[in-house]
């Protein structure tokens, strides 16, 4: 039971950075809880709220995947206990030249593995 859920979880945050990657839109709003939160620091920007803004955003520019972006992300941490779960990932090239950490915690609601909070701050 254990490894099926590490592996649940595993499998919506790389839906999250295939959908990032691909300006995925309908693949981001699956992945994210109804009442998910977002918050964190792009370069100096303090940003709050809900994940529609980034959603927004993804769809406004062309993908990273259709300009050819080096865009790699890599899971550094995942931890599942019960039905929540802690996940770091490291993303760069992130439109271009960006690199992020990103701290994510993902609840199990009704059986579905979802995003309830995301976390960010632009590195380097």
């Amino acid at each position: 039971m254990f490894n099926a859920e590490v592996e649940n979880v595993r499998e919506v945050i790389h839906r999250y950075i295939n959908g990032t990657y691909k300006a995925d839109i309908p693949v981001l709003e699956s992945v994210f809880h109804k009442d998910a939160r977002m918050a964190g620091y792009l370069g100096d920007m303090l940003l709050i709220g809900t994940p529609a803004p980034f959603i927004e955003d993804m769809a406004s520019a062309p993908s990273m995947e259709s300009m050819g972006n080096p865009y790699k992300a890599e899971i550094r941490s995942l931890s599942v206990t019960g039905l929540i779960a802690n996940v770091i990932v490291y993303e760069t090239g992130f439109r271009g030249n960006v690199s992020l950490e990103d701290h994510f915690h993902l609840i199990c609601d009704g059986g579905e593995w979802k995003i309830i909070s995301k976390t960010f701050t632009t590195i380097g």
